[in-house]
């Protein structure tokens, strides 16, 4: 995986960039995994393992490993409750909780209850009844700020949702289309969660009345309109404030050259919505066992420790290790803002649309 490629990981954080209305498309295409000794993950384009990792994972259990990965999160799980029927592998990771309750309620996924499942830390457990799904990983979407520009100014930087609005903050915000965007989407929510069905929109009235500035996506926003990223500097971007993610901080640190000695953003813990990605074994998957070795695979120590700096995720499973630069430059919040995938699935498209009403009309 190549370094532009793992930075980007951060753009798509845990998978899920736009956010495609479900269309009828061909639903043909043959299953990798007709080989038995080959098990097929089927990913957002964001999956990443060290190889000595996977190479380990196949030497154990004597099955090769075939990758397809399905653009972001949003397309390939569209794509593969389109081609249930006949499945193009045998494993799906990388829905989150947004999009989790229309891939249970498409059938995407047969029960299978991994090895390891104990080890969960409770927080992230679902669908204990049925286990179509289980938790590989979590991560908080959260106001990212550019510590040089808030000293320059001799301001603190915010800390939660209530000072995105006062004016001391005005016209220094950027955030993503939260219908095409999955930290824009995350940050939707978490307002929702923080103010509720009936105060949501009238937070993001005086938002919009502070400057806030709406781009597509992670890319153009982070990049190109944040001050504080490495792109961004180089753009002369203006924006010293930016939804991003918690993990975005030591992205900075281990891709610069040199290594600064304190990452130069920080995170507003105060604005974080936390997104947990799943795996499940796909219904009519051709090697269902297979499919179960790898998903066993997916909680094993080796694998939940080799996480974070390939995928900049936290781990699910107790006792993972989470790199030193995570716990010194982007701590998970303590409190972040969370909702059940029930709710999301209810009000999602409705939010969606009454927020675009409201803030790019």
């Amino acid at each position: 995986m190549s370094t532009t490629k793992k930075f980007a990981v951060v753009a798509v954080g845990l998978g899920l960039v736009t956010l495609p209305v479900l269309t009828a498309c061909g639903a043909s295409g043959d299953n990798g995994s007709a080989d038995p000794k080959t098990v097929t993950l089927v990913s957002h384009d964001s999956w990443a393992v060290s190889k000595s990792v996977l190479k380990d994972f196949e030497k154990r259990s004597g099955y090769k490993v075939k990758v397809l990965e399905d653009g972001d999160a949003g397309q390939a799980v569209n794509k593969a409750i389109l081609t249930k029927d006949n499945p193009q592998g045998d494993v799906f990771f990388g829905v989150d909780n947004t999009l989790l309750s229309r891939a249970l309620d498409n059938g995407l996924f047969q029960p299978y209850e991994p090895k390891g499942s104990g080890l969960i830390l409770p927080e992230y457990r679902v669908d204990q009844d049925k286990h179509r799904v289980t938790p590989i990983d979590s991560g908080d979407i959260c106001v990212n700020y550019d510590k040089k520009y808030f000293a320059d100014h001799k301001l603190a930087p915010p800390s939660s949702f209530d000072d995105l609005i006062k004016p001391a903050y005005k016209n220094l915000l950027v955030t993503e289309n939260a219908s095409t965007s999955s930290p824009g989407l995350g940050f939707l929510l978490g307002t929702a969660a923080r103010y509720g069905d009936d105060n949501w929109q009238d937070y993001w009235k005086k938002l919009k009345a502070n400057g806030v500035k709406v781009v597509d996506g992670w890319e153009q926003a982070y990049n190109e309109e944040f001050s504080g990223s490495a792109g961004g500097k180089k753009a002369k971007a203006d924006r010293p404030l930016v939804v991003s993610y918690a993990s975005s901080p030591p992205v900075e640190v281990i891709y610069a050259d040199p290594k600064p000695a304190d990452a130069p953003t920080g995170v507003a813990t105060g604005t974080c919505f936390r997104q947990v990605e799943y795996a499940g074994l796909l219904s009519n998957a051709k090697n269902t066992e297979g499919g179960k070795a790898f998903i066993d695979f997916l909680l094993t120590k080796e694998f939940q420790d080799d996480m974070p700096l390939n995928m900049f995720v936290y781990p699910v499973r107790e006792a993972a290790q989470v790199p030193e630069e995570f716990t010194k430059y982007g701590p998970q919040a303590e409190d972040p803002e969370t909702m059940d995938p029930a709710k999301i699935a209810a009000n999602r498209d409705q939010w969606v649309n009454s927020w675009t009403s409201l803030v790019l009309k």
